[in-house]
């Protein structure tokens, strides 16, 4: 890839950010569709969100947003899609006319992960987590007709989080314990190491049919190892980074289709144990 004065620049802010394959993901569509434009990370304390911000619009910059900033770059769009302002996250952002535009195409990428594990309609879901994720997860719900259950490490945060999902059309409740769920979406950042504790702790996988864990890690993450020993459908995130980026890739270059086997196929190289 030859980076030139004119080569558009795309990047994901996170923090932390050097486990993103986005850069690895965008980088083989670029290259296989001759665009000239590079996909990079940019490693973003809070304290440096709002000045990043303003230099990307100020270069006409686009990209995505992952953890922990979906819900304050959403607050910092001049404008944004309906679906952004009703998940109150975005994960997908570009400049128009100088402003700061966003999205959320993670609800997309959510609802494919669960169609392709059987567990994308109704019945009951069990969120882990309340942060920028966990809010797509919810809008997730609301379109799937779930009801949803949300599990945080402060109960506060839980029944303040369902509170927001039911404004945004979910059935919503703080989960109970013991948790009686079909699907289990992790929407934490417990999986990014291999020694993290479980999301979910082993004598609560009774019910479960289906689980996504919205972190992905080499070898896949060690709950989706022990969910598939137990004969549960389970994935990591791969496949909703795929597809959200696949969705994002079309608010970047309008009217090109996204080649999403070379991005898939790239994340699943990167990603062989």
């Amino acid at each position: 890839m030859e980076i030139s004065a004119s080569t558009r620049l795309l990047g994901v802010i996170g923090d932390p950010i050097a486990h993103s394959l986005s850069p690895t993901m965008y980088n083989a569509a670029f290259r296989a569709l001759g665009l000239d434009a590079v996909y990079v990370a940019l490693p973003t304390p809070a304290a440096a969100l709002s000045s990043l911000l303003s230099a990307l619009v100020g270069i006409g910059a686009a990209g995505n947003v992952t953890v922990p900033h979906k819900e304050a770059v959403e607050r910092c769009c001049a404008r944004k899609t309906d679906l952004c302002a009703r998940v109150g996250a975005c994960n997908t952002f570009w400049t128009e006319q100088g402003q700061l535009v966003g999205d959320n195409t993670d609800v997309a990428g959510v609802l494919s992960a669960l169609r392709a594990l059987g567990g994308d309609g109704a019945g009951r879901w069990l969120v882990l987590g309340t942060g920028g994720s966990a809010r797509a997860v919810a809008v997730a719900a609301a379109e799937a007709k779930a009801e949803l259950q949300v599990r945080s490490r402060d109960p506060e945060r839980a029944r303040a989080f369902a509170r927001w999902a039911e404004g945004a059309g979910a059935s919503a409740h703080a989960a109970r314990v013991p948790v009686a769920t079909e699907i289990v979406i992790n929407a934490t950042p417990l999986g990014l190491e291999d020694r993290d504790p479980l999301p979910l702790a082993a004598e609560e996988m009774r019910d479960i049919t289906a689980a996504l864990d919205l972190v992905y890690a080499p070898g896949e993450t060690r709950w989706v190892r022990l969910l598939r020993a137990r004969g549960i459908a389970a994935a990591d995130g791969r496949e909703v980074l795929v597809r959200q980026g696949a969705a994002a890739f079309g608010r970047f270059f309008p009217g090109q289709p996204a080649p999403v086997e070379v991005m898939r196929a790239a994340v699943n190289r990167a990603l062989r144990a």
